[in-house]
């Protein structure tokens, strides 16, 4: 069976609100996407495919991902 935190961390992206800063209306409108807001940070939420898509148009913009 998978590890749960495997899991997760294939169908999220959890950044600082201000790393998005510009980015997630086109983000939104882009992708099949939820952005959750988690008070000071930004949960990206999606399926594993889009999640990988999500962190190349990230790292496109100029937000470097852990």
């Amino acid at each position: 069976m998978a590890d749960p935190s495997s899991l997760r961390d294939s169908t999220q992206i959890v950044l600082p609100w201000e790393a998005l800063d510009g980015l997630r209306c086109e983000l939104e409108s882009e992708f099949t996407v939820t952005v959750h807001d988690e008070g000071h940070a930004a949960r990206i939420i999606g399926s594993p495919v889009v999640i990988k898509e999500v962190n190349e148009f990230l790292v496109r913009n100029g937000i470097s991902l852990p």
